[in-house]
């Protein structure tokens, strides 16, 4: 067993006044019933840092029927590893029980089918997807727990019950190094979940760190593997890099690593200083924010890429069905296209000072109008235009009842019923 460095609350810089409340409240209540209660992740290494966590995660020696049984307000979710997400409102606390890795062929996957031992393009596509961790449902010690992490930065603890920080893998000082490291070998990683590779140069590049040596050998090595990673699953991570303030820096990273050129072959060969200027703009609208805005949405965000690219498809007539949209392997429904372009075709209308009065009110009852004015707001720094729309837009409410019925104007004149009059008796 490796003993971990533990630094005391007097020797580091977090401070509980720090922490969300609620996470607060999820630690307290698990260590009042004798379990182990550590925040962990993202939030310890923000909070050291001197930065704004995005989210507070626990993780504790608990089992999810324990974790439900000491909160009414907790539903436990997930297929692959059951997760219990702890509700405070619209606010979310997630809690994992401590899990170790479960390393490739160690416990079977009754989904996969097994897998080809031929030497065709096929098979080798099946050996390499064998390779990536499917299953990984094991509870374990917060030591296997830590191990089990991508990065050194990643994997401190914060113990609610001493107040100390725990560190199994060298965290801390790779924190002071500003450093990205792998735990383990990082050719090992990188082939067990190639999206790694992506969440290395995404780390580095938000906290202004240096990836390690070995790590960027590994991604040289295996970033063809990339393409053996869900498609889903890298889409939301695209999503996740352009909300995070820092796409920019992230983007032009993954196209110095040639990590861009496997995840979307038409991103790479259409960058441009407008695509750069775009995810700018993007970073400086998300600068305001302490978390990411709902203004965010996927439609702006995926807009944001394919407009300065041109790559955004185009529509001969407005009712037609949106064409097709081709970023590697990454599923971009045709309505998410068809949204982008909506977004853009009426951009040309919005700026228009002299705009009928029939085409703004027609504008008004459009649902695409609050993303184009975000859109607006974002690439085209037309603040006149907005003010103006958004008071427009306030205006309209004013009219609407709080069950968004537009009220009726009295008329000034009513006709009587026309029904027959009842006899006098």
């Amino acid at each position: 067993m490796a003993q971990p460095i533990i630094i005391p609350r007097n020797e580091h810089s977090l401070s509980r006044k720090n922490i969300d409340a609620d996470a607060l409240k999820v630690l307290h209540r698990l260590s009042k019933f004798n379990h182990i209660a550590y925040l962990v992740g993202g939030s310890v290494r923000d909070l050291l840092l001197g930065r704004n966590p995005k989210d507070f995660d626990v993780g504790t020696s608990a089992h999810p029927h324990q974790i439900k049984q000491l909160f009414r307000n907790c539903w436990i979710i997930g297929r692959r590893f059951r997760l219990a997400h702890v509700k405070f409102g619209q606010k979310t606390i997630e809690v994992a029980t401590f899990r170790r890795l479960v390393t490739p062929g160690s416990e079977r996957d009754p989904d996969t089918e097994p897998i080809s031992t031929g030497t065709s393009t096929q098979a080798k596509q099946d050996q390499a997807t064998n390779r990536i961790i499917r299953r990984d449902n094991t509870f374990g010690t917060p030591e296997e727990d830590a191990f089990r992490r991508d990065f050194t930065v990643n994997a401190l603890f914060y113990d609610i019950a001493t107040s100390g920080v725990i560190d199994y893998v060298g965290g801390l000082k790779d924190l002071d190094s500003r450093l990205i490291r792998c735990i383990g070998d990082p050719n090992v990683r990188f082939l067990e979940d190639p999206v790694r590779m992506v969440r290395a140069v995404a780390f580095a590049a938000r906290l202004d760190f240096t990836i390690d040596k070995l790590v960027l050998d590994a991604i040289t090595k295996h970033r063809g593997e990339i393409r053996h990673s869900a498609p889903a699953r890298m889409l939301e991570e695209l999503y996740k890099i352009l909300r995070n303030g820092s796409a920019e820096r992230t983007f032009r990273s993954l196209a110095r690593v040639n990590l861009l050129k496997y995840i979307s072959p038409e991103l790479h060969k259409h960058q441009n200083d407008h695509l750069w200027q775009s995810l700018r703009a993007l970073d400086t609208y998300r600068a305001r924010f302490q978390a990411a805005p709902d203004t965010l949405t996927n439609s702006i965000l995926l807009g944001s890429l394919i407009v300065p690219s041109g790559l955004l498809p185009r529509r001969t007539r407005p009712s037609d069905t949106a064409p097709p949209l081709t970023l590697g392997t990454l599923p971009i429904a045709r309505g998410q296209v068809d949204k982008v372009q909506q977004i853009i075709s009426v951009q040309a209308r919005l700026l228009d000072s002299e705009l009928p009065q029939h085409l703004q009110r027609a504008l008004l009852n459009r649902k695409i109008l609050p993303e184009a004015l975000s859109w607006m707001e974002i690439q085209n720094h037309t603040p006149d235009a907005l003010k103006h729309w958004q008071a427009l837009m306030a205006n309209t409410r004013t009219q609407t009842s709080p069950k968004g019925v537009r009220r009726r104007q009295p008329r000034r004149h009513q006709r009587r019923g026309r029904g027959r009059t009842r006899p006098s008796t």
